[in-house]
């Protein structure tokens, strides 16, 4: 289906946004009226500009508080329509969106709001133009899709339709299955938005919080099958207000839109993608350093061996169990310390999860490699974090590994055996976009948002994972669009037994994250412990958590650069990541020194 875009739901002038729009792959826009009005352009010069990048101007919106008004107010209202009419002409337009009326001057009268909007389509008639009656959740007296369809169907004229738009029908609860009732050519127009579900005033829920199909709690898909069942075969339009798309990039917030809707499409069966296909695990993961002596030093107190390097660049390989680290020092290297540049995920087939990814817009990376190297592909993350599609040691498959060399070693036992997880802190506007990326394109499923209290405010954090656990990314973002660059990244180490790991690491030289003596003391108070256990604790740093299906304990090593370490052992059934430990751990951070994310 054709997917068109309202420029209110990006930043920047209307020129900006149409670019975006169309370089994004979208067909068309709706243009909100407060973008024309700051344009410099003329209609025409817009409707130009349009047409030349290959978009069409599927909506002109919004125009407001037209119906069952007294009759000298609706005379006002027809002549104000008339110059909009002719605006949208010039402007080649051919849809107006009409809002159920908030004035205060608006009565409770079906037959007289059915009678007026029916002189209004006569008008638009004139112009070529069809009129599209949406019910505002906060409407004065029309605030249904069903109660505006029953005026539209009443008022029985060819040039007036129905506008249906999920969150105003999903927001109140109504029950999206009438829909099929309106007959499909009655539906002039649909807009899509998600939201988080939030028990607020509806009206700032809309004008600030929704977010693209997919990154909220609505069923949008399932609305969707609804709208199809009735015979739609107009365009999906997003209309999203959202503080942080507008002050966002146009130019990334127009392609996490067109991804959403190709997802959305993939989900109700109008559009065949690549099937995606799940990581099974975590190859490897790579850091970007200016100096390996602090993270080395920190991975060989962790137990890690440099095992190879790389044959062509300045790459080396660190191991324990099938925990892999690459430490990379190579010209792009941060200067301001070590940051995780590089993410590789198992995967059964690499080259199919790449083309899962450029259906979805995310185009495989550009790599300088020599001849003899394996072909890997890649892919960047909203972070800017490169994911690589691995198929390590696969007989039949090409290995990265390959394009290591070994190196002499001393041998030891493994107290690591594995990534337990990863948690990346993402830049503060494209937390919804990455958690749509990483569902969408790498077919992980997303977990609950959770909100973590910082000294300095409050973290949201969340999971997205494989079926087994054996991926596990948390994604998080701060609680203000300050210091960027100083997002952190670690990685967790799954142990089988986190005191000796924990003693280990200390034992050879590194310094765990100290806790303080306040949260042990609650923890006597939750919960028993075994004579000693809470005081071994106490002396490493390790945190406890418990829920009905086991256990978690977890410490921290200290940071360098952007990126520290966790050392994890789960218990039983445990599928969390320790929520209610992070404020603790977040000050502790703080205390040292080290303004951390989440």
């Amino acid at each position: 289906m054709r997917t068109s875009i309202a420029t209110v739901s990006l930043s920047g002038s209307l020129t900006e946004k149409l670019t975006a729009a169309a370089r994004a792959g979208f067909d068309g826009v709706e243009i909100f009226e407060n973008d024309l009005l700051a344009c410099p352009l003329t209609p025409e010069e817009i409707r130009a500009r349009t047409a030349d990048l290959g978009l069409s101007i599927d909506l002109y919106q919004p125009m407001r508080d037209i119906e069952a008004v007294p009759e000298d107010e609706f005379a006002r209202n027809l002549r104000r329509a008339r110059h909009k009419f002719d605006l949208m002409r010039r402007l080649g337009a051919d849809t107006v969106l009409v809002c159920s009326s908030v004035s205060p001057l608006a009565v409770n009268d079906d037959a007289l709001a059915a009678g007026q909007l029916s002189q209004l389509a006569d008008l638009a008639q004139d112009f070529g133009i069809r009129v599209a009656y949406e019910a505002l959740a906060w409407g004065r007296h029309v605030s249904t899709y069903d109660h505006a369809w029953s005026i539209v169907e009443a008022a029985d004229h060819p040039s007036l339709g129905t506008c249906l738009d999920s969150f105003h029908i999903l927001a109140r609860g109504s029950d999206p299955k009438g829909i099929e009732d309106i007959p499909g050519e009655k539906i002039f127009f649909l807009q899509l938005a998600d939201a988080p579900l939030m028990a607020m005033d509806v009206l700032q829920w809309s004008r600030h919080y929704r977010c693209f199909p997919g990154q909220g709690g609505f069923d949008i898909a399932g609305l969707l099958g609804h709208v199809l069942r009735a015979g739609y075969r107009g365009p999906l339009s997003l209309e999203v207000f959202n503080d942080v798309f507008r002050q966002a990039e146009a130019g990334p917030t127009a392609v996490d839109a067109r991804r959403s809707l190709l997802v959305l499409q993939e989900a109700t069966g109008i559009a065949a993608l690549p099937a995606p296909v799940v990581p099974t695990g975590v190859a490897f993961a790579e850091l970007v350093t200016p100096d390996v002596e602090p993270v080395t030093a920190l991975l060989g107190a962790l137990g890690f061996t440099r095992r190879a390097k790389h044959r062509s660049k300045p790459v080396d390989l660190w191991q324990q169990g099938e925990a892999r680290v690459l430490v990379n020092t190579g010209p792009a290297a941060r200067r301001d310390g070590t940051s995780l540049a590089a993410v590789g995920l198992e995967s059964p087939d690499p080259a199919a999860a790449a083309r899962r990814a450029e259906s979805l817009l995310a185009p495989v990376l550009p790599r300088r490699r020599a001849p003899e190297d394996a072909l890997l592909d890649a892919v960047a993350a909203p972070d800017g974090v490169e994911l690589f599609f691995c198929a390590t040691e696969h007989p039949e498959l090409p290995s990265w590994t390959e394009d290591f060399e070994a190196v002499e070693h001393r041998g030891g036992v493994s107290r690591v055996h594995r990534v337990d997880h990863l948690a990346l802190t993402q830049p503060w506007h494209q937390f919804d976009e990455a958690a749509l990326f990483h569902s969408g394109v790498l077919g992980l499923s997303g977990q609950d948002s959770v909100d973590v209290a910082d000294p300095y405010g409050l973290h949201r954090s969340r999971a997205v994972t494989n079926a087994d656990g054996s991926v596990r990314i948390a994604l998080g973002v701060g609680p203000a669009p300050t210091d960027e660059d100083a997002r952190a990244q670690h990685i967790a180490f799954a142990t089988d037994d986190v005191v000796t790991a924990a003693r280990h690491f200390r034992d050879a030289g590194g310094r765990l994250l100290p806790m303080p003596a306040n949260y042990y003391d609650d923890l006597a108070a939750r919960y028993e412990f075994a004579d000693g256990e809470l005081e071994t604790y106490r002396e490493l740093g390790i945190l406890y958590d418990r829920d009905a299906d086991g256990e978690f304990r977890h410490c921290y090593t200290e940071t360098v650069g952007r990126v520290f370490f966790e050392l994890v052992q789960r218990d039983g059934g445990y599928r969390g990541y320790g929520a209610q430990n992070a404020p603790v751990r977040l000050a502790a951070q703080h205390a040292v020194g080290r303004r951390p994310g989440r």
